[in-house]
């Protein structure tokens, strides 16, 4: 078994910033990517962020800037720095990882239970 636990959510003012954290633990031999995705009210779940075991980097055009991600691979831990941080900011944010749990098994997605940003105005 899996698991990966977010933290670091909250209401925060904008222009404010927040550093989320993401824990994986149970049954990893290797994790290779680690992403952070949002779901804004009513909306669809959205990539925001993510990073290789390497230390390649992606961000949605939208966070560019103002958000970093990054990885603690001895930890199985990622973090998202979120900065300038603006109303439509608001969402739940979820952590992503593929993962896997022996030396020649896939990689499977697994996903946190989220953690709730939201910036007043």
């Amino acid at each position: 078994q899996v698991q990966l636990v977010e933290s670091g959510g909250g209401l925060v003012q904008a222009g404010g910033s927040l550093r989320l954290s993401c824990v994986a633990s149970g049954n990893i031999f290797s994790i290779n990517v680690m992403a952070w995705y949002r779901q804004p009210p009513g909306k669809q779940r959205e990539l925001v962020a993510l990073a290789t075991r390497g230390g390649s980097t992606k961000y949605a055009d939208s966070v560019k800037g103002r958000f970093t991600i990054s990885r603690d691979n001895a930890k199985n831990a990622a973090y998202l720095q979120v900065n300038s941080l603006q109303p439509e900011d608001t969402a739940v944010y979820y952590c992503n990882a593929l993962i896997a749990g022996s030396y020649s098994g896939p990689y499977y997605p697994y996903w946190g239970q989220g953690t709730q940003v939201t910036v007043s105005s």
